[in-house]
């Protein structure tokens, strides 16, 4: 009997992964794409393997592995995880595979949590495989079961793409039967297939575009594509994805009678498209982020000969970056269509709003590393990072670069062989050096990079929702496992100088720096210290801290520290610490005038 729940998004695609019968499912944790695995974990009765693994390229190859020996199984990321992945992603298209394999890349327009703007359609383009774009977390459960159909049918990997409003919104989800029918698993020695050489390869090109067209003639009758044609009107508007609920919402809004047409699977189907292009003088294109769609309706057009006038991203009437909402919807069928401007007037609120940029939490070990090393390297020294939640190390002036997973390292090495004279110190979280920041430091040893890289160990992957990575000895279900040592790890990787310290003690901490900062050759610092929400939610308190006013100067080192428990009183020109401190004890430390003491319970 089905039953419906209230789910988030990424609830509802786990949910779709145990109503396909998903067998193995692999990860590495990238907002907006995190809660799928965390679900998975979570679950105490499980009929499937889950894991995070240490980076995206490995999840892929685990689940492609899987797949290969005939089960059925999903890797997960963002879209820049993509990218990482993106080399057996290009190969595993030619070798394709015997059960089935769901690639889910979770986009993010608008850069709610990412350092770009990217589409993955524009990938499942190159590879050559199918692409589906759920519009609701509804379709985006009941895809995946059909995702797995598809994959097994043509015996190729599906792209499964989610945004962050799928990913991140909720809505009342009707629950399927979850299937019993699980494949066997038995690895067939294929040569000619498995063995990716160029002999092998070149005969599966030609193959691999012949089933793409045969999958494009099988997304003609998906439910996932619906063309919806009104006989009394010559306007058309076709929709991709999430976009599709905006468009039909600025629709209903504005009382428009048009020709319909909401694409969901990729390849985009031909019949539907110049069916809706036949029976329309203007079409109107709506989809977030690249014109994958728009193109493909005036490649289509062009094709059959058909001459309706074709609008979009092209004229600028749709913008090829953020998200879409209604509004935006509303002013590009308005200026489509000749029709008047609906513009909703917001009210009006007197209301001055502070500004807030993200910080770094209360307590955060974290701004302890970054105030020391910006004292010990100065306000010259150079400090590429990373991704992770020291990346708002922006803030304390210790942060001058971040590309991507890893590069901090890389790019350190890179401008100090371009001849840059004035120190460097780069920072790395623990995960993300797992990731791939061990290649990047064997890279800087080999090539004498005399800089300083500095690990900040948290002992968690704390931005993406605090799940587990290799350091830490447990696994994604919770099991005990090999706590892999950082320490060893460098000194495996060659590197004779590595000190682990407490970023609290800021005796010690400049003590370390500063004797890494003299060292030439590359020196690694690893600072360690659980991160406090972490250590929080495991029931862990520390006495607070607060500032006796008689012996406070006010002086406002304590609040330049940046610290959001740290507050100055205007009226009293003294500082104060609010309730949220968690105990960490920094600003003690920092104070000259021995006016900030432990609370004594």
């Amino acid at each position: 009997m089905r039953t419906r729940e209230f789910m988030l998004g990424n609830v509802a695609i786990a949910r779709g992964i145990i109503e396909g019968g998903g067998q193995v499912i692999a990860g590495y944790p990238g907002t907006p794409s995190s809660e799928i695995i965390d679900t998975l974990a979570a679950m105490e009765k499980r009929d499937f393997y889950v894991e995070w693994s240490v980076n995206e390229k490995v999840a892929f190859e685990v689940a492609a592995g899987a797949a290969i020996a005939g089960a059925r199984s999903v890797v997960t990321m963002k879209h820049v995880g993509l990218n990482v992945a993106s080399d057996p992603l290009m190969t595993l298209s030619y070798m394709g595979v015997k059960g089935a394999m769901i690639i889910i890349s979770a986009d993010d327009p608008s850069c709610h949590s990412s350092q770009n703007e990217q589409d993955t359609r524009k990938y499942a383009q190159f590879a050559l495989m199918p692409c589906f774009d759920p519009s609701t977390p509804q379709e985006a459960k009941d895809m995946i079961p059909d995702a797995f159909r598809l994959s097994n049918k043509f015996q190729t990997a599906a792209i499964f793409r989610p945004t962050t409003r799928i990913s991140h919104g909720k809505s009342d989800v009707e629950l399927g039967e979850i299937s019993e029918d699980k494949p066997q698993i038995k690895f067939e020695k294929i040569p000619e297939r498995w063995i990716m050489m160029p002999k092998n390869a070149r005969p599966r090109h030609p193959y691999v575009l012949q089933v793409y067209e045969e999958i494009r003639k099988e997304l003609e009758t998906s439910p996932w594509n619906q063309l919806e044609l009104r006989a009394g009107s010559k306007m058309g508007i076709v929709a991709s994805g999430i976009a599709s609920v905006y468009a039909r919402e600025a629709m209903k809004r504005m009382g428009l009678d048009a020709s319909f047409l909401k694409i969901c699977a990729y390849p985009a189907p031909e019949g539907k498209i110049t069916g809706m292009l036949q029976n329309a003088d203007t079409v109107l294109v709506i989809e977030e982020l690249e014109p994958v769609l728009e193109d493909e309706v005036r490649i289509m057009a062009q094709k059959n000969g058909i001459g309706t006038k074709i609008l979009g991203k092209s004229e600028g009437l749709v913008p090829r970056h953020g998200e879409l909402n209604v509004d935006i919807c509303m002013e590009a069928i308005s200026k489509a269509f000749g029709l008047p401007v609906v513009s909703p007037k917001a009210p009006d609120m007197d209301l001055e709003l502070p500004s807030r940029p993200p910080v770094l939490c209360p307590g955060c070990s974290h701004r302890a590393a970054f105030y020391v090393m910006k004292k010990v390297f100065g306000k010259d020294g150079i400090y590429p990072s990373d991704i992770g939640c020291y990346t708002l190390g922006v803030q304390s002036g210790a942060v001058d670069t971040t590309l991507c997973m890893g590069a901090s390292i890389t790019v350190s090495s890179g401008i100090y062989h371009a001849g840059e004279k004035h120190p460097i110190c780069c920072s790395i979280g623990d995960s993300t050096f797992f990731h791939t920041g061990m290649n990047g430091l064997l890279n800087a040893v080999y090539n004498k990079a005399d800089i300083t890289v500095t690990i900040m160990d948290n002992r968690v992957t704390a931005m993406t929702g605090h799940q587990p990575n290799p350091g830490m000895g447990r696994t994604a279900v919770g099991e005990s496992t090999v706590a892999v040592s950082i320490s060893d790890i460098c000194r495996a990787l060659g590197v004779e100088f590595v000190e682990e310290v407490d970023p609290y003690d800021l005796a010690s901490t400049e003590d370390v720096f500063r004797r890494a900062r003299d060292y030439k050759g590359t020196s690694v610092v690893i600072t360690r210290q659980p991160c406090v929400i972490d250590l929080r939610r495991s029931g862990a308190r520390k006495p607070a801290f607060s500032v006796d006013q008689e012996k406070c100067t006010g002086c406002k080192a304590c609040v330049r520290f940046g610290c959001p428990a740290t507050e100055f009183d205007n009226e009293l020109k003294r500082a104060r610490i609010s309730n949220m401190c968690t105990g960490c004890g920094v600003c003690a430390q920092i104070c000259k005038f021995g006016a900030i003491m432990e609370v004594k319970r």
